[in-house]
């Protein structure tokens, strides 16, 4: 794919296909972010759903302070929060089903791949919001420090010590479970 700023430049200019392209580019990971964010991943699409119509139709201005995905990024973390303002409530996610793979080998490692993502899910569920929103961030969606603190309002130094928080946090989560992750 092109760059996301392109294709919203070409959206503005009547392009209805950079849509479906910025669409398919971004939506997985925004969802996944959002529902870091709300805790409810049925929520979480909805929310990304909403913030696609608000492309559609207020048009926002990309000012290209940032890179087009922290904009993007912004845009959901903003909807989120002033979602969880009017509701004040917080909700489990229903976790998606393993998808019909033939070969069993295939099967086991995605089943084993699927277990180690859902348990690190459910324990960055455990954390404090702004813990798992930074871990989401950065080790999932590959943001740099600098991105992250943008999606965040937060400067380069509070998202650095959010980071080491949320790895030992999370790294205690995961040692409640029986889990011992070297790498964090």
């Amino acid at each position: 794919m092109e760059n996301g700023a392109e294709c919203y430049r070409r959206f503005l200019d009547g392009d209805r296909d950079a849509l479906v392209e910025i669409i398919r580019e971004y939506r997985d990971g925004m969802i996944l972010f959002v529902d870091g964010v709300v805790n409810n991943f049925s929520l979480a699409e909805d929310i990304v759903q909403e913030v696609f119509i608000k492309l559609v139709v207020k048009k926002p201005k990309y000012s290209e302070k940032s890179s087009f995905k922290t904009w993007l990024y912004s845009i959901c973390r903003n909807t989120s929060v002033d979602f969880l303002r009017k509701i004040k409530s917080r909700r489990e996610y229903n976790t998606d089903e393993l998808r019909n793979l033939a070969d069993e080998a295939d099967l086991e490692e995605h089943y084993i791949n699927e277990e180690r993502r859902i348990t690190v899910r459910r324990a960055m569920k455990k954390l404090k919001s702004d813990y798992c929103q930074v871990l989401q961030l950065i080790y999932i969606e590959g943001f740099d420090h600098s991105g992250a603190a943008d999606v965040m309002n937060k400067s380069n130094r509070q998202i650095e010590n959010l980071v080491y928080r949320a790895k030992k946090a999370l790294k205690s989560e995961l040692e409640k479970e029986g889990i011992v992750y070297e790498k964090l």
